[in-house]
């Protein structure tokens, strides 16, 4: 029997929206591996900005990189990811998000819904012509359940002839994580 992989799935949507050249937004940059594989899906002629506000997380994406030979192509940005429109001023075809906490650290420093929020309404005003926008979220935290709701309000809001929102959730799992996709028309 297989289960359902959330990952797996965000690639899936994130392929048909990504395009070689383009540039794309890693908010929630963490250990870096979505970065890198961002990296790889815009080629050498594209670029990724990717925010967090832990320097072991800017640390270990930088390495990350360096090894892959994707540096060149990525801007890290060692701030939160609520000030994306200090920085990333052209549109973007994806924009992801990883909700929660740095993995591997002690968990203390979550993502919180006031700058989620903020970070996910930048994310959506840059958002290009047939572009995506997936935001993973993780309610097995306090934190992670309060942003999880805030999404679905805020989501539900937007004009559906400009926007296409869609969330995926293992609804017999409750505390799994699930995530929005929200594609502009």
């Amino acid at each position: 029997m297989a289960v359902v992989d959330l990952l797996s799935m965000h690639k899936l949507f994130l392929n048909n929206h990504i395009k070689k050249g383009g540039t794309v937004v890693d908010f929630t940059m963490g250990n870096g591996h979505d970065t890198a594989w961002l990296a790889e899906a815009v080629g050498e002629e594209g670029h990724v900005y990717a925010f967090d506000i832990q320097e072991q997380a800017v640390e270990n994406t930088r390495k990350r990189l360096t090894d892959a030979g994707l540096i060149d192509r990525c801007t890290l940005i060692l701030d939160s990811h609520a000030n994306v429109l200090d920085y990333v001023k052209g549109p973007i075809c994806a924009g992801v998000f990883n909700l929660g906490y740095l993995p591997g650290s002690d968990k203390t420093k979550t993502t919180m819904h006031e700058s989620t929020r903020q970070a996910v309404e930048g994310a959506i005003s840059l958002c290009d012509h047939d572009g995506i926008i997936l935001v993973a979220v993780y309610p097995g935290h306090a934190e992670g359940t309060v942003e999880g709701n805030m999404l679905s309000e805020m989501l539900a809001t937007l004009d559906r002839r400009k926007y296409s929102v869609s969330k995926f959730r293992i609804i017999n799992s409750p505390t799994s994580p699930y995530f929005f996709a929200i594609e502009k028309n």
